[in-house]
């Protein structure tokens, strides 16, 4: 069975699921019938097709008023405001990506529920979703029960992996993690009003301080972290790829041999997490899809205190992710 699947919000991760789902191998199980969308449809084509940060769309892409060709598939679009209103019910829509970044709690959410779809996966952390599931970690948690899911956020899928061999194998007492992440829109390319001081200056021209969650919602993915993290960001000037930084009291004295070889350990069994030893820069894991590449050049040890840092590709990662946590939903008991 090949699941129908709408998107709302046709932006960053909007775009890139779509990409991902025609290049990754994910087409066979997962077809996108609609998308909605506020923008000109033409000009949603010509991003699909032309992308700075990951080059052009290897398939063809057509469009008309009505809607996107997308390699052959036609793809209606829309652009309606109100998701309750959304033609979900006649579409059969059975799973929406809400990619928009507005609709992240379960009482806006549902409105896609309302108008017919029968599954929601946010892409975002989401207040009150029925799970909060980080792939590779605990989509064993999912059942066929829950109807919106938040697929957390490209942080906490490269903090989540790292943090859970830790704290399995050492023991993880307490943590602070700093991610120093990529630019996002946001912020702004000159200094402009901004609700936020800090994102109200160039992106272009500074380190950013700026605030997360990402660290405290690793407790909603591995419970018995919960209260363990916190953590702050670093917005720098790359447009894609980021770091997550993390700093951990451990139960028991460990060594940088020791945590490297369970890293590596791990990540020969896991999908989303990867080891690295070569002396590579943010720029060298651009479109790379795994959630959390562990750098194992820059472990430090003190004692029982450890600081680890792991590559993520901020925007593919995660909008890989969103496509394997619909077919977990999917196949869910």
């Amino acid at each position: 069975m090949t699941l129908r699947i709408a998107i709302n919000g046709f932006g960053r991760i909007g775009r890139n699921v779509l990409r991902a789902l025609y290049t990754q191998g994910y087409r066979q199980d997962l077809q996108v019938v609609a998308i909605n969308d506020l923008g000109d449809s033409g000009m949603n084509a010509h991003l699909l097709r032309f992308d700075t940060v990951h080059g052009p769309f290897s398939g063809t892409v057509e469009c008309d008023k009505e809607s996107l060709t997308v390699n052959g598939d036609r793809i209606s679009v829309s652009a309606i405001r109100n998701p309750a209103e959304l033609p979900w019910k006649a579409q059969d829509i059975d799973v929406v990506f809400e990619c928009t970044g507005l609709f992240t709690s379960r009482d806006k959410a549902a409105a896609h529920l309302t108008a017919g779809a029968r599954k929601v996966i946010i892409s975002a952390p989401a207040s009150g979703a029925d799970a909060t599931i980080v792939y590779g970690v605990n989509h064993d948690t999912l059942r066929q029960s829950h109807q919106i899911i938040s697929s957390a956020s490209c942080t906490t899928n490269c903090l989540a992996p790292v943090a859970q061999v830790l704290h399995r194998e050492l023991g993880i007492e307490s943590g602070l993690m700093t991610t120093i992440h990529a630019y996002t829109n946001d912020q702004n390319l000159i200094d402009v009003y901004h609700t936020d001081p800090y994102r109200a200056r160039s992106a272009t021209q500074s380190m950013i301080p700026s605030k997360t969650g990402a660290a405290e919602a690793v407790g909603l993915v591995l419970p018995e972290l919960a209260g363990k993290l916190t953590g702050m960001a670093v917005r720098v000037p790359v447009i894609n790829v980021s770091l997550v930084d993390l700093t951990v009291t451990l139960k028991r004295e460990t060594t940088a041999e020791e945590v490297n070889a369970l890293m590596k350990e791990a990540s020969q069994h896991s999908k989303v997490l990867g080891y690295n030893t070569l002396p590579l820069v943010s720029h060298d894991f651009n479109h790379n899809p795994l959630s959390s590449i562990f750098d194992a050049n820059h472990t430090k040890v003190s004692g029982k205190l450890l600081k680890v840092l792991s590559w993520y590709d901020n925007e593919w990662a995660f909008s890989n992710r969103m496509l394997d946590n619909c077919l977990a939903l999917h196949n869910a008991e």
